[in-house]
């Protein structure tokens, strides 16, 4: 079994794009990352230069191994795309902005999922995924 690592770099090949160390960097960061991090939180944690960061991050997405979240505020926030990191929805706290991941239960998931499929089928729409963001108030902001 290929490790995240090489996963990452076969995309990027297959886009003909290098995984260079400051991609490393940020595929590292987000991996342990309990939740989706904006550019400003990801140059505070690395040592990249602000441009490089950017790029990076544009790479990255553009060969789907990160998802943005345009959320709150109009910050985007990334995180690794879901084949990298598993399915998860999201607490947000619209106060300060941050965006934790909530893995939920195989049996609520799967109620999540029937109410997907009743949206959908009166809309007549094909549903390729979903995900769910939960906003309200984190501890720290109550």
């Amino acid at each position: 079994m290929q490790t995240l690592d090489q996963q990452v770099a076969q995309r990027l090949a297959a886009s003909g794009v290098r995984y260079t160390s400051g991609r490393r960097a940020v595929v590292k960061a987000l991996t342990s990352a309990d939740g989706p991090r904006s550019a400003q939180e990801l140059f505070d944690e690395l040592d990249l230069p602000l441009s490089s960061l950017y790029r990076s991050l544009a790479v990255l997405e553009e060969s789907e191994v990160l998802t943005p979240h345009h959320g709150t505020r109009g910050v985007t926030r990334y995180e690794l795309a879901e084949w990298a990191a598993g399915h998860h929805h999201h607490v947000v706290c619209g106060s300060c902005g941050t965006v934790d991941d909530v893995h939920v239960d195989p049996a609520l998931e799967a109620e999540l999922e029937r109410l997907v499929a009743a949206i959908t089928d009166s809309l007549s729409f094909q549903p390729t995924g979903h995900a769910l963001e939960v906003e309200g108030r984190c501890d720290a902001c109550r």
